[in-house]
């Protein structure tokens, strides 16, 4: 039987349990140019909070009792199709579940199997350093941003999958780094892996301890501001930036779930210091993904920068791996292992 996770109801604020349902149905049998796809590895992200609400936005709402979908690395157990052999294997959108039969086409607005090339890496690094996770933080970081040796980068959620790899690129690059993350053992591992400074923003209101950060760092403000969470994060980048800062938006995690309204106390900064706010996705960027994957391998293999995974076990664990992604609950990039 094939299993896969669905909405059962949709949420108000913070998901819970309730919201999910375990579907059950006969494996499908594969037909001509067809391949079955056995997951091994699952992606959740916070992105998909927003597919969750029955709301236009740049990806289409998850149908109520229908498979949900999202990033997951798999072995072909079957196949009909040359170019997808039994035994490669694939990175596809077809998560939340443990098998799906493809055809090697993408789904519209969706993104083609990409057999994976022999890097010497963990299956699961296509889930985050090398997968969204790693191109979101590279691409927003030196094609949004335009980020340059000798600039201060401020990064929220720096101790999750986009922040810590933006932290990582960025000392790669030769930039001063400050991230932000919640409980002094997150704030040493950004610490570890090259942040500069690192703030708690468990520990206290976000706008001193950047301040603080940068005086000890002997910096003026903040040249470029990575944002994963919104809030007052954003508020307090805007009172630290220097002039013709650049803001490279990719998540609000602090504003998905109660749509709270954001504190904007600094948002006249904008004005005076020149201040460019860009949001992104990462499917804009399709055309550079080569770029990414050569300049990424290249920085791995340097040892410049390092993957980190939080793992839940069985499909089971799917949902509580998503809704641990709201209170913190992993380090790097938050994953389901089955």
């Amino acid at each position: 039987m094939a299993r896969a996770w669905a909405l059962k109801s949709r949420p108000e604020g913070t998901p819970v349990a309730d919201n999910f349902q375990l579907l059950e149905s006969p494996d499908a049998p594969i037909g001509d140019g067809e391949f079955r796809i056995s997951n091994s590895w699952l992606s959740v992200d916070p992105y998909m909070r927003g597919r969750m609400n029955d709301v236009k936005s740049y990806a289409p709402p998850f149908g109520i009792g229908e498979p949900m979908t999202g990033g997951a690395v798999g072995e072909v157990t079957e196949s009909n199709n040359a170019e997808y052999p039994v035994g490669c294997k694939v990175l596809h959108m077809e998560g939340w579940r443990d098998n799906v039969v493809a055809d090697g086409k993408a789904p519209e607005g969706g993104m083609q199997p990409v057999k994976l090339p022999e890097l010497g890496v963990p299956d699961q690094h296509w889930l985050s350093i090398l997968g969204m996770p790693g191109g979101t933080a590279w691409f927003g970081l030196l094609k949004v941003a335009h980020a340059k040796e000798g600039e201060v980068v401020f990064v929220s959620a720096a101790a999750g999958a986009v922040g810590s790899t933006v932290t990582q690129i960025a000392k790669a690059k030769g930039m001063t780094v400050i991230g932000s993350a919640g409980g002094a053992e997150k704030c040493a591992w950004v610490k570890e892996i090259g942040a500069d400074a690192c703030i708690d923003y468990k520990a206290g209101p976000v706008l001193p301890q950047l301040r603080g950060a940068l005086n000890e760092l002997g910096k003026t403000g903040v040249d470029v501001y990575f944002d994963n969470v919104g809030g007052e994060h954003f508020d307090a980048a805007l009172a630290c930036s220097n002039e013709r800062a650049r803001f490279a938006i990719c998540g609000m995690i602090d504003v998905y779930n109660d749509q709270k309204p954001q504190s904007m106390q600094y948002l006249t900064m904008i004005i005076g210091l020149r201040i460019k706010i860009e949001g992104f996705l990462y499917p804009d960027f399709a055309a550079q993904v080569p770029e990414f994957n050569a300049d990424m391998a290249k920085m791995i293999q340097a040892g410049q920068i390092q993957g980190r995974e939080t793992a839940m076990e069985t499909l089971e664990k799917a949902p509580d791996a998503f809704i641990g992604l709201f209170s913190g609950a992993n380090t790097g990039k938050m994953l389901v292992k089955l």
